[in-house]
């Protein structure tokens, strides 16, 4: 197990990595469908939190395979063995979601949970081993990930008898959150794994795709319940293609610039840039159970509501303002400029006051208006900064000819 060239050409995901992604995609359903039943019932702020809890054992797991997957994929026999015990524990983490969700019991995620990390642990044991160059680093790694499973079974037993206040459950996951962000950081400065910026791109934007694809999922759940109560009208029709256009258009914006680009050139901004992208993961998977809740709702008199529309407008509020910062963190020259990003966010965040006037399918029409004309802003604004460079190329060129 060598380290991987950096530059290596034409580097793409392998087929284990596509196989390791739709384990993710069952996990990624379970935390939305959970998500969108707390909004159903009128809990959708007490249900955020372990949302988000929940999300970023998933988040931070397959991440964590990602970066290692770029440094060291040998695809042997031993490292496809181990890349299938982690598929197994993301697997038995959605089975646990409901009960998480609604008994705060989280043994079997912490059992799932258990089960990615030390199938990645045995991984980075294997790189230390067979790599000298790095051995320092993968043992680091190793360790720093070991230890803290002994914290997270600490957190479960601690609570699960009591010893623990359920109030310190929170702050208790924070803590051990920072830990694992911060184990990567400690373990790279012993030195740098070798990671590929432009396969590193393409497993973000697969990964961003999944989750698009899990919002098309949610909403299409909302349909088939809202065609089981005949709920059909003339707003769930509006929901449904303003849905499908809001989703379009975030697509849009995310693949605006190129991210290995700016990866390849700023190697020491990747810890903002990749980290930054749970607020983004964690903002789609939500817009899902929002468009889910939505599409099954229009036809039984929520028009009135603005807190339906707030499961809409907060996710892709956050959404942008987070598609802006890590654009602009590995970007020479940004393409979406700040006041029409945070415009389109006030906009975006403001709607859902006018909800009782215009209605639930009236506010989710109108984000996907607003993020369809910011999609049509960018590129105008890009077409005409390439045509005003084109022209200062030409101008120079014509100069030294003279």
């Amino acid at each position: 197990m060598s380290a991987r060239a950096i530059d290596e050409p034409h580097r793409v995901s392998s087929q284990l990595e596509l196989l390791f992604d739709l384990t993710f995609v069952v996990a990624v359903a379970a935390v939305t469908a959970q998500f969108a039943h707390d909004i159903a019932g009128g809990h959708g702020l007490a249900g955020l939190v372990p949302f988000l809890q929940v999300f970023f054992a998933i988040w931070w797991a397959w991440m964590n395979f990602t970066w290692f997957a770029s440094s060291y994929d040998t695809d042997d026999v031993a490292y496809r063995l181990l890349t299938m015990v982690q598929m197994a524990g993301v697997l038995v983490l959605a089975a646990g979601v409901p009960a998480a969700a609604s008994h705060s019991a989280y043994g079997v995620i912490t059992l799932g949970y258990l089960v990615m990390r030390v199938g990645l642990v045995a991984q980075w044991l294997r790189a230390g081993l067979e790599d000298p160059a790095r051995r320092r680093t993968a043992f680091r790694y190793a360790g720093g990930i070991a230890f803290l499973q002994l914290g997270w079974l600490s957190r479960l037993v601690l609570v699960e008898t009591g010893v623990l206040p359920a109030s310190f459950g929170l702050p208790f996951f924070v803590c051990l959150a920072a830990l694992e962000l911060a184990v990567p950081w400690w373990a790279e400065r012993a030195r740098a794994t070798n990671w590929h910026p432009y396969h590193i791109a393409e497993r973000y934007g697969l990964f961003t795709i999944i989750l698009l694809g899990e919002s098309v999922l949610a909403a299409s759940r909302g349909v088939g319940r809202a065609l089981e109560a005949d709920a059909v009208g003339g707003p769930f029709v509006v929901i449904a293609v303003a849905g499908l256009i809001l989703l379009f258009a975030l697509w849009w914006l995310y693949f605006l610039g190129p991210a290995g680009d700016g990866l390849s050139d700023r190697r020491h901004r990747s810890y903002l840039w990749g980290y930054g992208h749970y607020g983004i993961f964690a903002a789609l998977a939500a817009l899902g159970a929002g468009l889910e809740v939505t599409v099954e709702k229009s036809g039984h008199g929520v028009a009135a509501s603005p807190a339906l529309g707030y499961a809409v407008a907060v996710p892709v509020g956050v959404c942008l303002a987070l598609l802006w910062a890590v654009h602009v963190i590995v970007v020479a020259e940004p393409i979406m400029y700040p006041a029409a990003v945070l415009g389109c966010v006030v906009i975006v965040l403001s709607l859902p006051l006018a909800t009782p006037w215009i209605g639930v399918a009236g506010m989710v029409a109108a984000i996907a208006a607003v993020c369809v004309l910011l999609v049509a802003v960018t590129i105008w604004t890009a077409a005409a900064g390439s045509r005003t460079g084109a022209r200062r190329h030409d101008h120079v060129t014509d100069d030294e000819l003279t």
